[in-house]
């Protein structure tokens, strides 16, 4: 079972797992995105990649930020790791009860991500739902994920997902405007 960020992601380690012989299933759930706009934007890509590759998707298509941001407060360093852990414990939940060998996700794909803390949420979830978490640096199949979702059309976001990460992009941008002139 891969928890699937969105589909951008979804593509390089999808291919690298199928090439393997590995039967992969999907499952979609990402309460943390913000706005509701940029959460259905990223639902459509993995539906799109979905399509092309055949994929079996479990989707909690719900749009909820509510969920998201009572697991996430308080604004402390701990906010990514509780992210990851409630995504994670889903998908573990979801491996377990559908009759997968093991779970993973494509938030590894990312260099923005913090890889550290998606092993500790795995390995944690893996341990609650006595399912092994699969731990793979994805980050060498990025550019071919992004070739991917090029090729398809699909949309590219600019930020982590969370309305914390798009203040923390908006932040950047608007340092980097200053810097320049």
């Amino acid at each position: 079972m891969l928890h699937i960020c969105c589909g951008v992601c979804l593509g390089g380690p999808l291919e690298v797992l199928q090439k393997r012989g590995v039967q992969v299933r999907g499952h979609f759930f990402n309460p943390n995105i913000h706005p509701a706009e940029e959460f259905q934007k990223r639902l459509e890509t993995v539906r799109k990649i979905q399509a092309v590759y055949g994929l079996s998707v479990t989707y909690e298509d719900r749009y909820d930020e509510d969920k998201y941001l009572e697991h996430a407060m308080p604004n402390d360093n701990n906010r990514c790791l509780r992210c990851y852990l409630m995504r994670l414990r889903r998908t573990a939940r979801v491996a377990k009860e559908a009759g997968c060998e093991a779970f993973s996700t494509t938030l590894l794909v990312s260099r923005r991500q913090k890889h550290d803390l998606i092993r500790q949420a795995g390995d944690v979830a893996a341990w609650e739902y006595k399912i092994p978490f699969h731990y793979q640096d994805w980050r060498p199949v990025r550019l071919r994920s992004i070739e991917i979702a090029e090729g398809l059309g699909l949309y590219r976001q600019k930020y982590c997902g969370c309305s914390f990460g798009l203040s923390e992009q908006l932040k950047q941008v608007e340092k980097k405007r200053a810097e320049q002139g």
